[in-house]
């Protein structure tokens, strides 16, 4: 006796128009000048289209019970690694050193360069 398992199929079509979707909102998103929307436009967006993106087209969801604790731990050793690092690179200054980016900004009054 054999037991067949019922497979459902992935509309890719679907999930292809749901990330057509998300892309234009995070584009949208990113042209507000208001921060938290910004911020939600650019990361949360992105977390959910990665989701999809796992799930669906690496097809995360069918592969060994190992295989979404793997990605969970290097999605972690990827947050470890911000923690570690965004204390310095997020800073403005350090001890021989400053980041000042006005200073490439900001235009000569004349509109000439350094070099003229």
């Amino acid at each position: 006796m054999t037991t067949e398992t019922h497979v459902d199929h992935t509309n890719y079509v679907k999930i292809w128009a749901i990330l057509v979707a998300l892309l234009i909102v995070s584009v949208l998103g990113s042209m507000s000048h208001v921060r938290e929307i910004v911020l939600i436009a650019a990361f949360g967006v992105a977390l959910v289209k990665a989701y999809l993106v796992a799930r669906n087209f690496m097809h995360i969801n069918v592969e060994k019970r190992w295989v979404p604790y793997l990605l969970i731990v290097c999605l972690l050793f990827i947050a470890i690694l911000f923690a570690g690092v965004a204390p310095d690179v997020l800073k403005h200054n350090g001890l021989h050193w400053s980041k000042n980016p006005a200073d490439v900004l900001v235009p000569s009054a004349a509109g000439a360069t350094k070099n003229e």
